[in-house]
């Protein structure tokens, strides 16, 4: 079991390189959040949160939800619809790197870490949470938002995705952000209420699993137009994993 933000970073480190030895799409994700936890890591060593041990005790408890379905995965156990989708569609060609993103970012934000808040801050003290919940997705936009201005960059057919989406929140087919965090918190404040019985719980996070993986199809499968723009963008990408695995890594202001 993580204990600490630390462990996060080592355990992330071990999948990033077993993933990158297969050249393995599974890796994009993962390099996405290990950028991600430096960030909330150097929030806490810089006092930029409200309560730094809360924050850290939700970092870990978020993050071993990524971990443990991973190895889930791997090891062909059973897991969340949601993870099963996003970790299926690295074996796939058709999804763009973005789209690999977004799958790792759906189940995570709208998934994960609404679990992660309510087990962290149970019952009333799930209120007390929500500046600090607030900071930690903005650090997944502000990183999204990076990732994809520096793929534009590379691949130029990638600037056409913003003509597929309906405002500058949205990263790409109608994937939002901002509506992401938003319905997470709301199943966070849901869930921390329901902290008794277990069974209630349990049954109130397979339904939001189900609404996840619905999001997961439809970034996966957008409609006809947008899939032909996603197409032509998915050409231009290179088809060497581990050179999109050696710019996710690089080009991530950290």
């Amino acid at each position: 079991m993580l204990k600490s933000i630390e462990d996060v970073l080592m355990s992330l480190d071990q999948i990033i390189q077993q993933e990158t030895d297969k050249q393995s799409g599974m890796a994009y994700f993962t390099i996405l959040y290990r950028h991600m936890t430096a960030r909330v890591l150097k929030g806490v060593q810089t006092g930029q949160f409200e309560n730094g041990e809360r924050m850290v005790k939700l970092d870990v408890l978020f993050a071993q939800r990524y971990i443990d379905a991973y190895h889930a995965y791997v090891k062909k156990s059973p897991l969340t619809q949601s993870w099963q989708i996003a970790f299926d569609a690295c074996a796939l060609n058709k999804p763009i790197v973005l789209q690999h993103l977004l799958l790792g970012i759906n189940a995570h934000i709208n998934l994960d870490l609404c679990i992660a808040a309510a087990s962290t801050a149970p019952k009333d003290q799930i209120h007390g949470l929500k500046p600090d919940f607030e900071k930690i997705n903005l650090i997944i936009s502000d990183l999204i938002d990076g990732v994809q201005s520096k793929l534009e960059q590379i691949w130029w057919p990638l600037r056409l995705i913003r003509r597929i989406v309906n405002d500058q929140h949205e990263a790409v087919i109608s994937f939002s952000i901002q509506k992401a965090r938003m319905a997470s918190w709301g199943n966070a404040v849901a869930l921390a209420e329901l902290a008794d019985p277990i069974q209630a719980r349990e049954t109130y996070i397979r339904s939001i699993d189900l609404g996840v993986s619905r999001i997961a199809k439809g970034i996966l499968n957008p409609g006809i137009w947008s899939s032909l723009i996603l197409r032509i963008i998915r050409m231009s990408e290179p088809k060497d994993v581990r050179k999109i695995i050696d710019i996710l890594k690089k080009d991530i202001p950290v």
